[in-house]
């Protein structure tokens, strides 16, 4: 069975810190395969990961539909066909593949661009078909989300064991993460549990943090403290994944982790 993690919470939050520091801890505490997938345009989960990309889902669901475009240009079939007569299915599933980023103990695939203009209904079937497909043959996906949770259903038909909404420690922060855990209700997929995770607090919670915490629909899993090294050994261009196991800000992931994952 393969266990879903995704990550959401507003832009500069840290989540992709987050995602490399739980896939960092699941790669050196649990067995099996980890498959990560960097569903937010912004982000350089593949910079955290240290691992090179090329190609990402994007630039070969544009690339697809421009060979649609060229073969209905030159009387391919009504519906458009690719060159060769290559089945569309076939075809996404061997570019993704072929696009895979591969570590030692975890693989990357990275979402990229956004849509362009025209219908990408069927292509978006297709493209969650093959990547529901290639995660069920890993033991953990991890998906380091868009800002918002909209765009998660259209990215896997998968069940999410673990939703984790990040936020920094502001009541503007927790307010943005409630309405994304509001937002968890109405997709299309079932979240099995939900859990806030409070980044960047310097020293103790604030009692009107704790006071808002409280009273909001989603658990606080824990908080991550504010940390000038983990600054600083990003700066020296090393993959997060090397930071040391006695980095604080590992050390509080890896205890949230503890309590979720056997």
């Amino acid at each position: 069975m393969t266990t879903t993690i995704a990550l959401a919470g507003k832009g500069g939050v840290g989540k992709t810190t987050v995602a490399g520091m739980i896939i960092k801890h699941l790669a050196q505490n649990q067995t099996g395969s980890i498959l990560a997938i960097d569903a937010d345009p912004s982000s350089n989960l593949n910079m955290v990961l240290g691992l090179d990309l090329e190609w990402t889902v994007g630039d070969i669901r544009e690339d697809m539909l421009e060979q649609v475009k060229s073969s209905l240009a030159q009387g391919g079939a009504a519906m458009g066909a690719l060159p060769g007569g290559v089945n569309k299915r076939d075809y996404l599933d061997y570019q993704i593949r072929s696009s895979l980023s591969e570590g030692s103990r975890f693989d990357l695939i990275a979402m990229g661009r956004g849509e362009g203009a025209g219908c990408y209904c069927a292509v978006n079937h297709n493209l969650r078909e093959v990547l529901d497909g290639m995660s069920r043959h890993y033991a953990y996906v991890v998906i380091d989300n868009e800002a918002g949770m909209e765009h998660l259903s259209r990215r896997t038909t998968r069940d999410v064991q673990h939703l984790l909404i990040v936020s920094d420690p502001t009541q503007r922060g927790l307010v943005a993460a409630q309405r994304i855990a509001d937002m968890r209700k109405e997709l299309d997929i079932n979240i099995e549990n939900a859990y806030l995770i409070v980044n960047r607090l310097r020293g103790e919670m604030p009692l009107a943090l704790k006071t808002f915490i409280d009273k909001m629909d989603v658990p606080l899993l824990g908080s991550i403290p504010s940390d000038n090294a983990l600054a600083e050994f990003e700066f020296s261009g090393k993959p997060l994944v090397e930071l040391g196991d006695e980095s604080p800000v590992y050390q509080a992931v890896e205890k949230m982790m503890r309590k979720i994952i056997s």
